[in-house]
């Protein structure tokens, strides 16, 4: 937790902004509070309210009946001059003078409006970058979440309306991070969703343990890549120098059948009888078996030329059975 308080505010703001809702009684009385399914918001929120302005909060749990049985935390500030100072604190309560606002006395009559400004260039609350990163932080908080890294990579923020998504989404970009929205039902989601960017995300949000942890599981998750990467390579090269070595034999064997070795020159007769005999090894190997040893593209080529003559026996004999 940031002990700057305009930080603390600024998270503050943010927790209110995705997962509270102002009230306000037929008295002109302001209650805040605060719904979450998370008992770690909750706790967050409670103590930041408790850090910053000194105030106690009431605080409920409510077990839902569905099939999920969760729970469901209620954070309130119920005295109006304590949610009133954490609305002003916040800027999300703004004065402005109404209609008929002179007053008998030469002053103004202010009218309190419950509103918050998404503008990033305006909203003094998230000007500092510090408090930008709080924000973030407190968004996430109250509305984001992150996949199974084990799984897949996404990162994501749920707002309920499109303006509050944009400004998230100017604010992590502020931080040279791809954030982008997605419609979703009636809800606007912010995401990202490359591994390296969710990485940076957790930094700005001043998250080291998470970090760490996604860190550890992105390096080993590449590692693994990186392995299967080489072993399917290899396996395919195999694959290819076993199937190659299979046709390379039966060529042979066909010119062995039809006319022997007796007529052929004597690289030829020599690289055919060291094929059958290691009908295994590599290209490279049954180089350097020869005498003198001959390179992969020379014994390829004898190959080749074996393999050319295997076709046209092949032919010729089909053409007199035909």
């Amino acid at each position: 937790m940031s002990q700057a308080r305009h930080c603390q505010i600024a998270e503050i703001a943010a927790i209110i902004s995705l997962c509270g809702r102002v009230q306000v009684s037929e008295y002109g009385r302001y209650c805040i509070k605060i719904h979450t399914e998370n008992g770690s918001v909750a706790r967050k929120y409670f103590t930041l309210l408790k850090k910053t302005f000194n105030i106690s909060t009431d605080v409920s749990v409510r077990q839902s009946m569905g099939r999920r049985r969760s729970c469901m935390y209620t954070v309130g500030s119920r005295r109006h001059q304590d949610a009133l100072k954490v609305l002003q604190a916040a800027k999300l309560i703004h004065f402005h003078a109404g209609k008929d606002s002179e007053l008998a006395d030469g002053g103004i009559r202010l009218l309190e409006e419950i509103e918050e400004n998404l503008s990033l260039t305006q909203n003094v609350v998230i000007q500092q970058n510090c408090c930008r990163r709080a924000f973030i932080r407190g968004a996430f908080l109250a509305a984001g979440s992150i996949s199974d890294p084990e799984k897949f990579y996404h990162f994501e923020i749920v707002c309920a309306t499109e303006a509050k998504a944009e400004q998230l989404q100017g604010l992590i970009r502020s931080f040279d991070l791809d954030a982008r929205i997605i419609q979703r039902k009636r809800y606007f989601v912010v995401y990202i969703k490359e591994g390296s960017q969710i990485v940076d995300i957790l930094n700005v949000m001043e998250a080291p343990r998470s970090l760490m942890e996604l860190e550890n599981i992105r390096i080993l998750k590449e590692m693994r890549g990186s392995v299967n990467r080489k072993v399917n390579c290899e396996t395919a090269n195999i694959h290819k120098t076993v199937s190659a070595a299979v046709k390379q034999v039966e060529a042979i064997t066909i010119i062995k059948d039809t006319i022997g070795f007796s007529g052929l020159p004597n690289n030829l007769r020599e690289i055919a009888q060291l094929r059958l005999a290691r009908p295994e090894a590599t290209l490279k190997e049954l180089g350097e078996a020869l005498d003198p040893p001959v390179g992969k593209s020379g014994v390829n080529h004898r190959l080749r030329k074996l393999g050319e003559l295997a076709d046209k026996l092949r032919d010729e004999t089909t053409g007199r059975r035909a």
